[in-house]
Formats: C-alpha cells, structure tokens, sequence
C-alpha cells in the first residue's frame, strides 16, 4: 500500500497546511485530503509542486508499507 507522509514531513520543517496551500497555488481542501491521506488517486501534478515548494524528493512524502 503507498501511503503519503507529509504530515510527518510538515511537523518536522515546521509548515502549515495552508502555508503549503500558498506555496503550491493549490486549494487548501485538496492539500488537507494529501495531508490526512485521504487520497484515492494521486495526481502528479500535484505531487510534483508539493516536491517543489518542499525542496524534497517524492521519497520524502510518499512510502510504501507491505500488505498483511
């Protein structure tokens, strides 16, 4: 299962969801759903401007965990 982790990521630089929000220009309800991991389909677009205004790598937000 992939699963993003950019709430650990925010936590650790000290980020609101809603500075996010500014930097990345994109809604703060679609970056609460990425936040909360309530995500079905990621959208590169938005991974890649999070990555951006983040200066990570998509390994820093994102980690797959084996299926039980």
């Amino acid at each position: 299962m992939v699963r993003l982790t950019i709430d650990k990521y925010l936590t650790k630089r000290g980020i609101t969801r809603y500075e996010l929000a500014k930097r990345t220009e994109v809604k703060f309800q679609t970056i609460d759903r990425y936040y909360k991991n309530r995500v079905v389909r990621y959208d590169s677009y938005i991974l890649d401007r999070i990555c951006v205004a983040l200066e990570c790598n998509l390994c820093d937000i994102i980690e797959y965990v084996k299926d039980e």
